[in-house]
């Protein structure tokens, strides 16, 4: 298993990101705000988040792979995920078809880490 790690510059802020408008849950029942490393868990996927490692780290990109990115976008942005910050970027504007046939959306944090939600096109 493969497991990402974020950095992150404030771990309150980051938590509720992730798990109240992305789905994850925090899968360690000692974690908390306070954490310097909180892990995360969403459809069996793993995630870490840290305020703690190297300031290089920040900026860090995983795809997650799903079955519905336009359901999921939907469901995020009822949430009230904010992509005001990427007005200039289609792809965190909503789904999109790429020319590499996956039809993806990116959600970046504040911290400038991206997930980016992708399933294949189907044709």
């Amino acid at each position: 298993m493969i497991v990402p790690l974020f950095k992150v510059s404030n771990m309150a802020d980051a938590i509720r990101h992730y798990t109240e408008v992305l789905d994850f849950v925090m899968t360690d029942p000692n974690d908390h705000a306070g954490s310097p490393v909180v892990d995360l868990g969403r459809d069996g996927d793993n995630l870490q988040i840290t305020t703690a490692e190297s300031e290089k780290l920040f900026g860090s990109v995983v795809y997650i792979w799903v079955d519905d990115v336009d359901a999921l976008f939907a469901k995020y942005r009822g949430r009230g995920l904010d992509t005001s910050q990427k007005a200039g970027s289609p792809v965190h504007q909503g789904p999109v078809d790429q020319t590499w046939g996956r039809r993806e959306f990116y959600v970046t944090d504040a911290d400038g880490n991206t997930l980016r939600f992708c399933q294949y096109i189907q044709g």
